[in-house]
């Protein structure tokens, strides 16, 4: 409804004024007689909407099944033209027109047939266009490659002798392989021949070497019975030292016990002495301790030190608590503080967000110009404010929704001077930049009136104005204001929304609601004339990306404090610490004067214990002495030991004679044994002269046969490497071995013929060095474009096909329909004495561009004109759209039709003799129900048997004559009833 009509934005602007809802209800006859449908729509001013069927409720998409059975176009203006849209009927194309009639009369397959000939007649459009541009480059690829071939066979022998270059390129490395092949296999045969030589050598020497280890092989014999006569020798003496080790030994025993009966003689001497001290020593120690005086602790001084130690202990530990109090408490503020300066380097940060936000919709340098402003600040007058969007603030969501979409998006990257020095400077500095620099100049004389909010106002929701709602330097607010009339724009709440009118009523022409922006713009040619437009809110973009500067100073300040206050607590920590040392140097001092009383006490105590431990000791030493053995009978047993040590002594001296004639019969053989070796050792070293010669010709035979192998290895080497090169060139293949039985066998030779090559295919010069690749390339694309051009042919041959076989059926029928029309329209016509006719506008094979021309002339001078706004007058319009409508009667297949106040604008003629054609064509037999809206008709107009005339009366006093109405009164007593009132 609300675009059909086009006099509201919403659904509620239908409801009566002071009313919460209303409906709307509409009867139709069925498909029969006695089928009866009902139609009703609910309406409210929340913008609900309900259908109901036959009182019940269904969705939407049935009642327009319904309307699509009934063959309803509500959107058709042929079949429903409201009163505001009667000027966009006149104003349709004749292409408009044309699809509009096939819409409400005629076959239902017209307009699809339309629809189909228009999409055929593109793909028609878009193949041909398709065929000829791939004709033409198809021509243009044949031309090139003609042009070029001979260029490419060039290109070809040149590739052919590079090809056969390549080829022996391939040979070469088998040719080095071959000759390291040869140099291997001679290599192999030295190996052989040196080890031939060596053996012979070895065989020479094996020869001279048997009789010298025959030799030494008797003189081993000799040195073994010398060393086993060594052995025995050496036995012999071990035997004579072990012997005379004991003899020694029994010697000094035998003198160490004449001495021991000597000690224990002058000990029995020392022991009654020492028996005499002990008694002395005894009876002083036991004097000492009877004369040690008693020592008596001093227990109550150690009490008080340590009852005011306790004291000072817990004075301590409450300073250290309080200590820790303060220092958790300094914690927290540390962390508050942290917090702080995180969250003020956020809210800083902010200004990037704001600029990032920029960036990304379209000031692509705003962070180049931001920059350079910074760094040539020192450079300026005066302060420049910059960009805007980094200095407005604006701590709700809803009013920076207002201010952006308000605000051109231009001024936010703009910079402010206060100078005209500092504009220029800006203006030739930011110009690669990209964005606008404006002046302020402060206007002295201009006082505005401070900022109220009247009762009628608020009584309609408004609460504040767009320039109240955000903070920003001066200039930029003026600026702001000055710009975009903040001053004359205001807010309001969802209440205002509803009371829109009202608002404009008392001189408000901008406003905005949590929905919807309002304005109201006057007329350039007259006050009276004013237009209204309604737009919703959309979401902030920019101003949301940053936070409010008010903040960040509160958060400044914050910091201050918390600063202050951590340094405050860090000298009263600081203060506790000094006391809470005293205290513990105090308590410190007094432990240590209590521990040195009771370090007093634990000496006297232990001087008292090791008295009496130094006279028990003495009494215990005295008892020991006294027990002394006896003198006789241990001089008695010495005597005896040293006898039976005489004894051993004799035994030994035998023993070692006996060992000393063996040993001088044992020498006398080894001196024997060792001459005959010494014999033996001069013959070995006579024939291992001669040896040695033969040794080293064996050994340089031996060191040219490692010679001649390590050759050998080098030469295998070599030979893997030239064949691992050789095939990672290439690998001989059948082919491949024919192709090389034609080239040169060596190496110089090879070269030769593949410098002769290479200087051939060098000769061969061209300047397009990509030929064959284009060549080539456009022969790939030949037959592509080939196989396209003939697929295009085909889909077009088919796309003609159809096209004829639609426009047989459409056309004949379209144009039967359209002469029906004009015969109708121009006997309307001729019936109000003006001309007029309807023409099929045919375009060939373009049929989006078919349409109807109508083509009226209401003076007799004149001549037939198409009708427009530019040859017509409105009234004129108006009867030739009534009558074209007429024309339809009898042809259109809808229901009913419904045309809104068509007579407005009309002269008194004209509306006559047009309702007089309206009324004839309704009234004829099988034509749709036709309705006339107006609110006026002329007198005395002529209406058929088949009118039916509904009035239709509202206000205040209609109440009263309506209930007499409907109990069947007359007009006389209504109107007396009015004359009453």
């Amino acid at each position: 409804m609300v675009l059909l009509l086009g006099r509201a934005t919403n659904i509620s602007a239908y409801v009566k004024r002071g009313e919460e809802s209303g409906h709307i209800k509409i009867s139709l006859r069925g498909f029969t007689k006695e089928e009866s449908i009902s139609i009703v729509r609910k309406i409210d001013t929340r913008n609900k909407s309900e259908w109901l069927y036959n009182g019940k409720s269904v969705p939407k998409k049935e009642i327009l099944e319904v309307i699509r059975k009934f063959n309803i176009q509500v959107n058709n203006l042929t079949q429903f033209l409201p009163q505001d849209r009667v000027c966009e009927f006149a104003k349709l194309t004749p292409i408009q027109l044309l699809e509009e009639t096939e819409k409400a009369v005629g076959d239902p397959e017209l307009p699809v047939q339309h629809c189909a000939l228009v999409e055929k007649s593109r793909e028609l459009k878009r193949y041909q266009k398709a065929v000829e541009k791939m004709g033409e480059s198809l021509k243009q690829l044949i031309a090139l490659n003609a042009m070029q071939e001979k260029d490419v066979e060039r290109v070809r022998q040149r590739d052919e002798l590079l090809q056969k270059v390549d080829s022996m390129k391939k040979k070469l490395p088998w040719l080095k392989y071959d000759m390291k092949k040869t140099e291997y296999l001679n290599a192999q045969k030295r190996v052989k021949d040196a080890k031939k030589n060596l053996d012979e050598a070895a065989k020479k020497l094996n020869d001279f070497k048997a009789p010298i280890e025959k030799q030494k092989e008797e003189k081993g014999k000799l040195d073994a019975k010398c060393k086993q006569i060594s052995n025995l020798m050496n036995v012999n003496i071990n035997k004579r030292v072990d012997l005379l080790q004991k003899a020694n030994e029994a010697a000094v025993q035998v003198q160490g016990k004449y001495k021991e009966m000597e000690d224990l003689k002058r000990e029995e001497d020392t022991r009654k002495q020492s028996i005499l001290e002990a008694k002395r020593r005894l009876a002083a120690a036991e004097e000492d301790l009877q004369n040690l005086p008693v020592y008596d602790p001093p227990k109550e001084e150690i009490e008080r030190l340590k009852s005011q130690i306790v004291e000072l202990t817990s004075s301590t530990h409450q300073k250290m608590q309080q200590k820790k109090e303060k220092e958790r408490s300094l914690g927290q503020m540390r962390t508050a503080l942290r917090n702080c300066v995180d969250s003020l380097r956020d809210m800083e940060n902010a200004n990037t967000k704001r600029l990032h936000a920029l960036q990304k919709s379209g000031a692509e340098k705003i962070f180049d110009a931001y920059q350079w402003l910074q760094q040539h600040r020192h450079e300026l007058n005066k302060d420049v404010y910059g960009p805007v969007l980094l200095e407005v603030n604006v701590s709700d969501q809803v009013h920076a929704n207002f201010l952006e979409g308000h605000v051109a998006y231009y001024i936010w990257k703009s910079f402010i001077t206060q100078d005209a020095g500092d504009r220029d400077f800006l203006v030739k500095n930011l110009q690669s930049f990209d964005v606008p620099v404006l002046n302020y100049v402060r206007n002295e004389s201009g006082q505005k009136a401070p900022f109220s909010i009247s009762k009628q106002m608020r009584e309609l929701g408004i609460y504040s104005r767009l320039d109240q709602v955000f903070d920003a330097p001066t200039a930029v607010k003026e600026v702001l204001t000055s710009q975009f009339g903040l001053e004359n724009s205001y807010i309001g709440s969802d209440k205002t929304d509803q009371k829109a009118d009202d608002v404009a009523k008392l001189g408000i022409l901008d406003f905005w609601t949590p929905q919807n922006h309002y304005h109201w713009s006057v007329s350039r040619y007259g006050d009276k004339d004013m237009s209204a437009s309604v737009e919703p809110v959309h979401d902030s973009r920019l101003l949301l990306c940053g936070m409010d500067n008010g903040e960040i100073e509160n958060l400044k300040s914050r910091k201050y404090e918390l600063e202050n206050s951590v340094a405050n607590m860090e000298e009263v920590i600081k203060s506790l610490q000094i006391e809470q040392r005293l205290l513990e140097d105090e308590a410190a001092k007094l432990q240590k004067q209590r521990e040195d009383m009771v370090d007093i006490r634990r000496r006297e105590m232990k001087k008292w214990k090791e008295m009496e431990s130094c006279v028990e000791q003495r009494k215990r030493k005295l008892l020991s002495l006294e027990k002394g053995g006896d003198l006789e009978a241990a001089v008695a047993k010495l005597i005896n030991q040293v006898t039976r040590s005489n004894v051993e002594r004799f035994k030994y001296a035998v023993k070692i004679k006996d060992l000393l004639i063996e040993a001088v019969s044992g020498k006398w053989n080894f001196a024997e044994k060792h001459l005959v070796s010494i014999e033996y050792d001069a013959k070995i070293r006579d024939l291992e002269v001669n040896l040695k010669d033969h040794e080293k010709f064996a050994h340089e035979a031996s060191l040219h046969v490692q010679y001649c192998e390590k050759d050998v290895q080098d030469c295998y080497q070599q030979l893997s490497a030239a064949k691992k090169h050789a095939e990672s060139i290439a690998i001989i293949t059948p082919e491949l071995a024919k192709l090389f039985l034609e080239m040169p066998t060596t190496i110089e030779e090879l070269d030769a013929a593949i410098q002769d090559n290479i200087s051939q295919a060098n000769s061969i010069v061209f300047l397009n060095r990509n030929v064959l690749q284009e060549y080539e390339e456009r022969e790939r694309q030949i037959e592509t474009i080939s196989a396209k051009l003939e697929a295009d042919n085909k889909e077009l041959q088919k796309c003609l096909a159809d096209i004829d076989t639609l426009k047989g059926k459409w056309l004949p029928m379209l144009r039967n329909l359209v002469n029906q029309i004009n015969e109708t329209f121009s006997r309307n016509f001729q019936e109000m004495a003006v001309a007029g006719e309807v023409s099929l506008d045919e375009h060939g094979a373009d049929f989006d561009q078919f349409g109807i021309l109508i083509k009226v002339k209401f003076r007799q001078a004149g001549q037939l004109q198409v009708l427009s706004a530019h040859h017509q007058s409105g009234g004129e319009r108006s009867v030739s759209t009534i009558l074209y409508l007429v024309s339809l009667q009898d042809l259109t297949n809808c229901p009913f039709r419904v045309v809104d106040e068509i007579n407005q604008g009309m002269d008194p003629i004209n509306e006559r003799k047009m309702f007089q054609q309206l009324v004839r064509a309704a009234s004829q037999p099988n034509t749709p129900q036709c309705f006339l809206l107006t609110p006026k008709l002329l007198p005395n107009l002529e209406y058929s048997e088949a009118c039916s005339i509904l009035n239709i009366m509202n206000g205040p006093w209609i109440k009263r004559p309506s209930e007499v109405w409907s109990s069947g009164g007359n007009w006389g007593s209504i109107a007396g009833l009015m004359q009453e009132s």
